[in-house]
């Protein structure tokens, strides 16, 4: 009997864990025929995130918890827990049960058909209209800058193959930006569409700088093509100097007397200069910071503790079992 590894990073989640892992079991119960474990990492929550996932491996061994020295952040906090899995296949699905457990029948089934990724893309969204087109603008401005074939709208929900997994660890990575290191192995894939449903419980730990970060790590890991950009710009602005100061030039030498440049000129000129300096800068100080991560190269995470690893993977507990587990 094969094995079956799911894995969800968790942060303040304690309105959502119970209820993942309850539907997770039911789903692999209804498959049936695997063995599984479903691996939780949490970054150090300050609710009782922690609690409820221990008395939760205290009734079933298939459950197992990382629980990390302080918040090292999703980015590596799932690259860590895809190696310590043990699966034939890994899932990767959220705590905020925005992923919908009720997917994992279909993406066995695509990966018994052969397939070695099986991705789920959501195509609609119950999220802020304005925060989707945003996502959607940035997936498709990578996509056009990337050298390699990106996914829009993925965002880690998936299956991947032991095959995958062992070449996402050989990657050896400090801070890895998944979605482009799943993109970057390109084995056979398929597709799974689905709507993606609001949060109904809890605050995401998402803000304004993570995404922000999640962003250029994405532009940084993907592609050069902004490194490209500063050198143009540069080029534009010293064709454009040339030929601005060949004009005023030729035109004070055609009117000696009555032309007269003035303040407003060179003020445009300075903060126009600069401003393009300032975004060049920018632009190869976000690779500069992505060569200082990668030079630093420390662990992903810390952890602080693990519970039930000693365990192997097993059977899905029925509700009945679960009950006997909770009563004895």
């Amino acid at each position: 009997m094969k094995t079956i590894s799911i894995y969800s990073p968790t942060y303040n989640e304690e309105a959502n864990v119970e209820e993942l892992y309850n539907r997770v079991r039911k789903m692999m119960v209804k498959v049936g025929r695997y063995k599984y474990e479903h691996l939780f990492i949490d970054n150090h929550s300050i609710d009782n995130t922690v609690p409820i996932l221990k008395r939760i491996a205290a009734r079933d061994s298939n459950v197992k918890i990382i629980v990390n020295s302080r918040n090292f952040g999703q980015v590596r906090s799932s690259p860590y827990v895809i190696a310590q899995a043990c699966g034939d296949a890994v899932i990767g699905l959220a705590a905020d049960l925005q992923d919908p457990p009720e997917l994992i029948p279909q993406l066995i089934e695509k990966w018994e058909q052969g397939y070695k990724m099986v991705l789920c893309i959501k195509k609609t969204s119950r999220e802020n209209r304005l925060m989707f087109w945003a996502r959607t603008l940035y997936y498709q401005t990578v996509q056009k800058i990337s050298d390699v074939k990106t996914f829009e709208h993925f965002t880690g929900f998936g299956l991947y193959d032991r095959e995958v997994v062992d070449h996402l660890v050989g990657f050896d990575d400090p801070y890895p930006y998944l979605r482009g290191l799943i993109a970057e192995i390109g084995l056979p894939y398929c597709e799974v569409i689905f709507d993606q449903p609001r949060r109904v419980r809890g605050v995401t730990s998402q803000n304004f700088y993570t995404l922000y970060d999640l962003a250029m790590l994405g532009i940084t890991n993907m592609s050069k093509v902004p490194l490209r950009i500063v050198t143009f710009m540069g080029f534009l602005s010293s064709v454009f100097s040339i030929i601005a100061g060949l004009i005023y030039f030729v035109y004070k030498l055609l009117y000696w007397n009555s032309f007269t440049t003035g303040l407003p000129p060179l003020i445009i000129g300075l903060f126009f200069f600069g401003s393009v300096q300032m975004i060049s800068m920018g632009i190869i100080g976000e690779y500069v910071g992505s060569i200082h991560t990668h030079v630093q190269h420390r662990p992903l995470v810390i952890e602080q503790e693990r519970v039930n690893f000693e365990h192997s993977p097993g059977e899905p507990l029925t509700d009945e079992a679960v009950t006997y587990a909770v009563g004895s």
